[in-house]
């Protein structure tokens, strides 16, 4: 970076615009996001790449022994099979071996919409330290290296041909230990202590592929040579690389990974950069920050692989995805089909949550015929109940008949029903999967728009359920019960009394997966 750059910006903080706490003093979240309850998101880089190896694949590559990190323990010996030893073939040749060559942005906007997505992201920068997109900052970027393409510019094209708002995630807040491993070298065997690729210099890539370009730019400076002011110059270099992603590219919202704002006032700024871009354009601010950040109520509160455990006033969201890697991987281990993935989005919705979906695409930028059939069987029931969904509200409580699962684990071995215990108290990474027990057949999700109450029967059955919380005498005092009829249209037989609401569930329903009601009269 040239001394011109570092002395234009003493303080992250520019004058004559509004600082973070002025800015975020009378913010109002937007309704394009507390309306949408359902968002697609692609995470999806250089590290899909890899046949096999994990969610943290640039780093684990390194690691013959990759400790408690066991979701990686199969990069080192990928690494080897499909492109060679680290201290010749590295990172750097992997994303220069991804070429994203049947990436059709224009299609995947277009399914993603028809499934009943209402808003759109896209990885920029993953833990790598690789920008997806045209970095005037950081030259190790897509357009430069491996699909030689601008991909958040492509999908920001895209999203407002289609009208999604449009949303980046940024997980580059852990560069100074995450890449350490590609300074090592192998512990054993025939090339032990030959050093890995991070240790090369911008001097050793003359004549090859990689010219002009600086390792140390991708990796790190090796520890021994890292100073205060090489490190103050990595940050100064993040905020303009992520201020010019918000920008350039005019997001709608900003997603962090890791818990905090990344670097502490760094993202901070950068976050006050969107909010500020946000209102010279709109006249007011438009735009949505969110990550794992409790203490600031600007921020969207984020849930991975997860669901809050009540109502939550604020908006929300909980992010899940398919498999176990988050990238695609051809030996992932699937955690959620689509039964699983509606049954999350109900939860989160009765919540005051948005469910907001990662699908993993291929290396090659299409979708997978697995993953596919998923998304279709997700995207038709969110068409068939898209009035229970689409700028829903939590009701007095989220559900009934709660904790049916603890409540039928007569037969699950005592550590298993301790295990369900501590899951459903938690929040970030609570989420069920497809190995965890069904719901009973009479839990239920609330959600309610205008005087209407929909109930989501989560795991329906031909018979009769009974509700407590909408007999006359509950807690949440109901009113008369006018009607209630299936998302089809179809009258179902009901009863109301004091202590209950009883309704048939047919055996005919408009989908298999949770079957979802219409109450008219009960507020």
């Amino acid at each position: 970076m040239s001394l011109a750059i570092l002395c234009s910006i003493p303080s992250y903080a520019q004058e004559k615009e509004k600082s973070w706490e002025e800015l975020k003093q009378n913010y109002e979240f937007p309704a394009w996001y507390t309306e949408a309850r359902f968002g697609i998101w692609l995470h999806w880089g250089g590290q899909s790449q890899p046949d096999n190896g994990g969610g943290w694949y640039a780093r684990h590559m390194y690691m013959q022994d990759v400790g408690d990190e066991t979701f990686g323990k199969d990069a080192y010996p990928n690494q080897l099979r499909q492109y060679g030893h680290p201290s010749k073939f590295g990172y750097k040749e992997v994303l220069q071996s991804w070429k994203a060559e049947k990436l059709d942005p224009d299609a995947l906007m277009k399914y993603f919409k028809e499934m009943g997505a209402k808003y759109f992201m896209i990885l920029a920068v993953h833990h790598d330290h690789f920008d997806n997109f045209n970095s005037t900052y950081q030259k190790w970027n897509s357009v430069n290296v491996g699909p030689k393409r601008d991909i958040v510019g492509d999908f920001r094209k895209s999203a407002r041909k289609y009208q999604m708002p449009f949303a980046v995630s940024s997980h580059d807040d852990r560069y100074l230990n995450w890449w350490l491993p590609a300074f090592g070298s192998d512990k054993s065997g025939p090339l032990k202590g030959v050093p890995y690729d991070g240790n090369l210099t911008k001097e050793d890539g003359k004549g090859l592929w990689w010219e002009g370009l600086d390792p140390a730019d991708l990796y790190g400076l090796p520890p021994a040579k890292r100073t205060p002011e090489w490190i103050a110059n990595m940050k100064r270099t993040w905020v303009l690389r992520h201020k010019e992603l918000v920008t350039k590219y005019d997001v709608d919202m900003i997603w962090y990974d890791g818990y905090g704002f990344p670097y502490g006032e760094p993202g901070k700024e950068v976050c006050r950069t969107l909010f500020e871009n946000s209102l010279k354009k709109n006249g007011k601010i438009m735009a949505v920050a969110a990550g794992k950040i409790s203490d600031d109520d600007a921020i969207v509160k984020d849930i991975e692989c997860g669901t809050s455990n009540e109502i939550n006033p604020k908006p929300w969201q909980g992010i899940i995805t398919t498999s176990s890697g988050w990238f695609y991987k051809k030996d992932r281990e699937m955690v959620h089909n689509a039964r699983t993935i509606i049954e999350m989005m109900a939860d989160v919705n009765s919540k005051n949550g948005n469910l907001l979906l990662n699908v993993e695409l291929l290396p090659n930028g299409s979708l997978s015929p697995d993953e596919k059939a998923i998304l279709d069987e997700v995207g038709a029931w969110v068409n068939k109940n898209s009035a229970a969904i689409y700028a829903s509200k939590p009701w007095k409580v989220y559900g009934d008949n709660l904790n049916s699962v603890l409540k039928r684990a007569t037969n699950i071995a005592n550590a298993d029903l301790e295990a369900l215990k501590k899951q459903a108290e938690s929040e970030q990474f609570n989420q069920r999967t497809i190995k965890s027990p069904p719901y009973g057949n009479d839990e239920v999700r609330f959600t309610t728009k205008g005087d209407i109450l929909y109930a989501f029967v989560l795991n329906p059955t031909e018979g009769e359920i009974a509700l407590p919380t909408l007999g006359f005498k509950s807690k949440q005092s109901p009113k008369k019960i006018r009607s209630i009829k299936m998302m089809d249209g179809k009258k179902v037989t009901f009863r109301q009394t004091d202590e209950k609401l009883t309704f048939l569930v047919p055996a005919h329903r408009p989908s298999k997966y949770a079957a979802v009601f219409e109450i008219k009269g009960a507020l």
